[in-house]
């Protein structure tokens, strides 16, 4: 299973970016799909999970910012994240726990990352 993301890029305080991530690969199933976060010199964080029947989770400093969805017939999980803080700079990982048609046998897989800059 291959997980690609984008949408990352460069913008001010206050802005708004949306990151895709699409899974394609052998996929017989998804279950939780999520957005991390590394911030240099951090470790990196749970930002945001959803269930494969769409149920939600946040870290509480995106909450009421950060929105992440899905759309199960396209593997691919979205996180929009609005009033974006100089602190939400990071590279931003997408992952997934996907079972394939090869081994029947759930895995968890990561994306290679999008870089976000937020600007003060």
């Amino acid at each position: 299973v291959q997980l690609q993301a984008s949408g990352g890029g460069l913008v001010q305080a206050g802005g708004s970016l949306r990151l895709s991530c699409a899974a394609s690969g052998t996929i017989f199933s998804i279950n939780d799909m999520a957005w991390y976060r590394q911030a240099p010199g951090k470790k990196r964080e749970l930002v945001a999970s959803i269930t494969s029947d769409h149920s939600t989770n946040y870290t509480d400093s995106v909450k009421g910012r950060f929105t992440i969805s899905r759309d199960n017939a396209k593997n691919t999980v979205y996180l929009q994240m609005n009033s974006l803080k100089p602190e939400d700079t990071a590279v931003y990982y997408c992952n997934a726990d996907a079972k394939t048609w090869v081994t029947l046998t759930t895995k968890n897989y990561w994306g290679q990352g999008t870089q976000v800059t937020v600007s003060s």
